[in-house]
Formats: structure tokens, C-alpha cells, sequence
């Protein structure tokens, strides 16, 4: 059920739409599940209108597929999908880095520090939500850090498609294990004012995961 907090002031159907968005992006909705209305409503304790107003808001945004007479289903996720939003973050993510290396303040470098370590600590226990939630803040530090506001709100439409996709590859291709290395790459080339590196070590990044994708497919869980 929806925690409805008196000091949110959003209508019940954004409430709604941010909520099963999230499941959708998060994997707690698997994709190829079918969005049942009746269901999803006694589970939010809602109405179905504001379900239905959510699915159709969330076809639009391609998380969700609506089928002519079979209904609803979280969209599933091709190698083709990934790859081609691995192809677009792997330009502007390493533009970023490469801005990032002479424009990085201070206090946002000893940020970048701090999340390398957290993330590194989250490997090593093996916590998926941490290694997500670490990984996630150690590439938003290096875009904010670019100091281009085009950039960044580029950057920003993918986060999202980034998310989901996160979510799919930390449980299939356990890609933790060499996270750390490309990190400190990444790190060490913007901390040492190397443009030209800090771009080619988010290169590689990127062009690592982008393979594994390619040779491994992508494996989701079916319900």
C-alpha cells in the first residue's frame, strides 16, 4: 500500500506513477509481468483509475507494453536495447569525464574518494543495493563536475533506462568484480588533471560492460 505522507502534496495518480515506475526500474516488477489492474489497485489501496492512468503514462515512456486484448505487461529488455543505451551513455559519460579532469572541484573529488570506497566496501560484502546505489553517485559526481549544464540534462534522460538496466546486469553478470579497477581508472585520470585519459579509462568502462552485454545477452528472470 502507498505511504501516504501528509506533507506530499503530489495528486494520488503522480503518486501512483512514480511508484509502480520504480518498481518497474528497480526490477521489484519483473519485466514481462502483466500489470493487473484490480491487483495492483488492492495493492496500493487505490482505485483503478489512477492503475490506468499510470500504464498509459508508462507505455509512453516505453516501460510498459500494452498488448490488444491480452492487456499490460512490464516491457522486456533486449541485448539491442542495452546496447544502444550503452552506446549513447559511453560518448556523453565520457565527455563528462573529460570536462570533469580540469573542472572537478575540490570537495566534489573528495566526494568521488568517499563513493570509490563505499562501492568498494559494497563488493566485498557483496550488497547488490549498495554496489548500485554507490555506483550510481560515483558516475553523478563525475557529470555534475563537468560544469555543462547541456551535458548533464543530456545525461540526466538516461539515468532512468541507466537504473533498470543496472538493476539487470548486477544480478546477471556480476560485473562487481572489476568495477573497482575501472573506477580507480577513472578516478586517478581526474584527479591527476588528465582529460584525454579520465575519457579513455570511461571508454573502457563502458566498452567492457557494452561487450559482456553483447556476449552474455541479457538474461532476465521470467515470472
Amino acid at each position: 500500500m502507498l505511504n501516504f505522507d501528509i506533507q506530499n502534496h503530489k495528486p494520488l495518480r503522480e503518486m501512483v506513477y512514480e511508484e509502480l515506475k520504480m518498481q518497474i526500474l528497480t526490477g521489484a516488477i519483473i519485466p514481462g509481468t502483466r500489470m493487473m489492474e484490480v491487483e495492483l489497485a488492492e495493492e496500493m489501496g487505490v482505485s483503478r483509475t489512477p492503475i490506468r492512468e499510470a500504464i498509459r503514462k508508462l507505455e509512453k515512456e516505453h516501460l510498459v507494453t500494452i498488448e490488444p486484448r491480452r492487456g499490460a505487461y512490464a516491457s522486456m529488455i533486449s541485448t539491442e536495447d542495452m546496447v544502444e543505451i550503452l552506446e549513447v551513455r559511453q560518448d556523453l559519460e565520457g565527455l563528462a569525464a573529460f570536462y570533469a579532469a580540469s573542472r572537478m572541484k575540490p570537495e566534489q573529488m573528495e566526494e568521488l574518494r568517499s563513493e570509490h570506497a563505499l562501492y568498494n566496501d559494497a563488493v566485498e560484502k557483496g550488497d547488490m543495493q549498495e554496489m548500485i546505489k554507490h555506483d550510481t553517485r560515483f558516475h553523478r559526481i563525475i557529470v555534475d563536475s563537468c560544469h555543462n549544464k547541456i551535458l548533464v540534462q543530456m545525461i540526466e534522460q538516461l539515468q532512468e533506462l541507466v537504473l533498470r538496466f543496472r538493476y539487470i546486469y548486477y544480478d546477471n553478470f556480476k560485473r562487481a568484480e572489476n568495477m573497482p579497477e575501472e573506477h580507480e581508472k577513472i578516478l586517478n585520470a581526474i584527479a591527476s588533471g588528465d582529460a584525454d585519459e579520465a575519457r579513455a579509462a570511461a571508454d573502457v568502462h563502458i566498452d567492457r560492460l557494452k561487450e559482456l552485454v553483447i556476449t552474455e545477452g541479457v538474461q532476465q528472470r521470467h515470472v
